[in-house]
């Protein structure tokens, strides 16, 4: 599978569209927005993590964790698996190219109508529920959502499914197999990617390697590609601001060492943005937006819901669950099937609070052993044996030496069934803005009825199996009964006004305080916009309200959406090429009076105070042409502080980097080359050529002719622009050795690829300066 996001420094200065999250959300508007003709940016915060790049033992599950709790962080702010720790209630949400599609369980349900009858929705949406059921069908016409096939193919029926049947039965509540993201089907899909057929390893939830599951990775993002549409990564947007009849979109980069100088945020431009970064994502972005500035309700953060989630096991049960994933051979067929395939479903309930639906699951083989194996020594302290008799106690404990002998796909643990149901919560709980990250709270939450509820119906349907039913270790008393959520949703709600949402009916955000005022070109299309708990997985709901908005979007854009898939060319596979970056900090004096000499408008600048300074990262995506060929261009990204020209920070665009080029006129010469345009807040554009002149003169001058920059700035966009001025940049000891630990690959095949690709890069630089300084 080809790589869908670019390298930042092809990152323009304004699109007509940036899309922030590629969840269904993002998804959805990015390709529905190019659809349209316009130009689409997407951000995503996390990395793009083809198929066969996803964690597969421990230790990559671990280096993948990232944990949060107010300004406490650990792990990569990008990493796959992303943990928030709140007061009563966390959430685990995907962090990646496909968000948290890309670690859900591929479940497409319908919610119940009567959820949409809930007067927090707006009248506009209850009063046109054949909108919303459009936006479903053309969800399903693009996620591809189809039960587990039983018996056809070679798929066998599934233990775990086995079990669920047994619990329904015995509860007397209808089962059936559920509709799943997964292709059963080798192929090239609707948007072009070659798909493989579901080899029923059980990973879903950890990422899928074998290119099977339907993730927005799989369709909507390639179809946003295919329409034009630019896909940037590792990028974390922290803020939006309103700029005249523009939007600006502040971010971070991750991942590249800017860190590492404290370097400032950069900004893209936009008529329209959407944030569609997550229930937590959005609220999050919209809070420190409100806190910069910008107006909005105060609603901002209210109503959020884990969407009755729990999490519980049927530990040790009568016969074999097999729900434990499992790294297989090429061609080989598990027997484990996708996360989930049935549900028991609860919620033909004459209240719509009591129902729910439960569904089975399974744990991914990279933290299946660990998961699993504490199961046994919660089992002890929070397990309820559903059938207790001397004959089942000793066969029992002969299945728990098998699993402590064997390992965890025999006995016990190979025989525990994993569960996970959603409910309806009141919906109550609060997102705030605390040490500047997301923090919820939500006194109580797990002392709700339905909590009770639903622990009944879990052990109901362990005691059909014969095992001991296993509360999530967190939902005790001695843990005052705390939820974990995979399915956040609130915090930017929809409303009939500014007084009970976020946004109106079709996600556009309120402008102010009261009323029904809205701000122009600004959406959030996510589940935070959702005002309830919907009772079920609710990915097909998302998906539904963010085609129907886009389609009104669309129409009040002047645009009559074309949703069919156009033939894509069947083009050879390009080699993937492994790429270099590294982040430089330059800092010195420009002067705006002196236009001849360097050092004299140095010297001015200096007496003036007029300081400048960028931290830049240079990327290249292909080391050996860097390396082989004789331009070797590399493309840059970053922000200049000058503060005669900008207030702010300047963000870059266009930038290019030639690391050794031979002046042409003397041999013994050569030029590092820089090239690119600032872009300040208020919209004025410049244009950057520096250089390093790099000769072999009298004395050993090394350290000067490498780290000197010799600069001029021009206004418009090039050299044809009056010169604004000149100056001197240096880098100073303490920032070049920051910028060494910032060397890195890009898109390496394995770790010896990307010592290898450093490598090169090294002997490039030390070769060059070798030929002009000793040989």
């Amino acid at each position: 599978m080809k790589r869908l996001s670019n390298l930042l420094s092809n990152l323009k200065p304004e699109y007509d569209v940036v899309v922030v999250g590629s969840g269904y959300g993002g998804g959805i508007a990015a390709s529905r927005m190019a659809r349209c003709g316009r130009s689409v940016c997407l951000l995503e915060k996390g990395k793009e993590f083809l198929p066969g790049e996803f964690p597969s033992s421990v230790v990559d599950a671990a280096n993948e964790m990232h944990m949060s709790k107010g300004k406490t962080q650990l792990g990569a702010e990008n990493g796959l698996f992303d943990f928030v720790v709140g007061k009563d209630i966390s959430v685990l949400k995907g962090c990646g190219l496909g968000g948290t599609s890309l670690i859900n369980a591929n479940v497409s349900i319908e919610a119940e109508d009567r959820v949409f009858d809930d007067p927090k929705w707006p009248e506009a949406l209850r009063k046109d529920k054949l909108a919303l059921d459009f936006g479903v069908a053309r969800a399903r016409e693009m996620l591809k959502p189809t039960p587990y096939p039983e018996g056809e193919n070679g798929y066998k029926v599934l233990a775990k499914t086995e079990g669920m049947r047994a619990s329904a039965k015995a509860m007397n509540e209808e089962f059936r197999l559920l509709d799943i993201n997964v292709n059963f089907k080798e192929q090239v899909n609707h948007v072009g990617v070659h798909q493989k057929s579901c080899n029923n390893c059980g990973d879903c939830v950890s990422g899928c390697n074998h290119s099977a599951k339907n993730t927005t990775q799989m369709n909507y993002l390639p179809d946003a590609r295919n329409h034009g549409a630019e896909i940037f990564t590792e990028v974390a947007v922290r803020y939006v601001e309103k700029q005249g009849n523009a939007w600006l979109v502040h971010f971070d980069v991750l991942g590249a060492g800017r860190d590492k100088f404290d370097a400032p945020s950069l900004f893209v431009r936009a008529k329209k943005v959407f944030l569609s970064a997550g229930a937590l994502g959005s609220t999050e972005i919209l809070l420190r937006s409100v806190a910069k500035g910008l107006s909005a309700s105060d609603m901002v953060g209210q109503r959020f819901t884990g969407n009755g989630d729990v999490l519980g096991f049927g530990y040790n049960c009568d016969t074999p669950v097999r729900g434990i994933g499992k790294i297989l051979k090429k061609d080989e067929m598990g027997d484990v099937g996708p996360c989930i395939t049935s549900v028991i479903d609860i919620r033909n309930k004459e209240k719509l609070e009591d129902g729910m639906t439960l569904e089975e699951g399974s744990i991914p083989g990279a933290i299946g052993k660990v998961v699993l194996s504490s199961i046994v020594h919660f089992t002890r302290i929070f397990g309820r044996d559903t059938d207790r008799n001397l004959s089942d106690f000793f066969k029992e404990k002969w299945r728990e030496l098998q699993s402590m002998v064997r390992g965890p796909y025999y006995g016990a643990l190979n025989n525990t069934q994993v569960y996970l149901v959603m409910a309806h919560d009141d919906s109550s709980g609060k997102m705030s803005l605390k040490h500047d990250r997301i923090d919820i709270s939500w006194k109580g939450v797990g002392k709700q009825k339905i909590f009770n509820q639903v622990g009944e119906k879990l052990h109901q349907a362990t005691k059909a199996l014969g095992g001991s039913y296993v509360k999530n270790p967190a939902f005790t008393k001695l843990m005052d009964y705390d939820l974990v959520t995979v399915h956040p949703l609130g915090g930017c709600v929809m409303g009939e006004s500014a007084e009970t949402g976020v946004v109106d009916h079709k996600g556009q955000v309120f402008s102010g305080k009261q009323g029904t005022a809205l701000h122009e070109g600004l959406y959030i299309m996510d589940g935070a916009i959702i005002p309830r708990s919907v009772g079920t997985n609710p990915l097909l709901t998302i998906s539904g309200l963010a085609e129907r908005n886009c389609q009104l979007i669309a129409k009040e854009m002047g645009c009559q959406l074309d949703y069919a898939f156009p033939e894509i060319a069947d083009k050879p596979e390009e080699e993937p090429t492994t790429g270099i970056q590294f982040t430089e900090k330059m800092t010195g004096f420009f002067s705006t009076d002196e236009q001849e000499d360097y050092q004299k408008a140095y010297e001015a600048g200096e007496k003036a105070g007029s300081s400048f300074d960028f931290t830049l990262t240079v990327q290249s995506d292909d080391i050996d042409r860097f390396v082989e060929e004789e331009a070797h261009e590399a493309g840059m990204m970053g922000t200049v502080n000058a503060p005669v020209l900008s207030e702010h920070p300047l963000t870059i665009s266009e930038g290019k980097f030639n690391l050794f080029i031979t002046d042409p006129e003397d041999e013994d010469r050569k030029k590092m080359d820089y090239r690119m345009l600032m872009h300040s807040r208020d919209g004025k554009t410049y244009y950057f050529r520096g250089f390093k002149d790099i000769h072999d003169d009298k004395g050993f001058d090394l350290w000067e002719d490498t780290t000197v920059l010799y600069i001029s700035v021009y206004e418009e966009e090039d050299e044809k622009g009056v010169l604004a001025g000149k100056g001197i940049l240096k880098i100073k000891p303490k920032d070049f050795a920051k910028q060494m630990t910032t060397m890195q690959a890009i898109h390496p095949k394995s770790a010896l690829d990307a010592t290898a690709a450093v490598a090169k890069f090294g002997k490039l630089f030390a070769g060059s300066v070798w030929d002009t300084y000793v040989v």
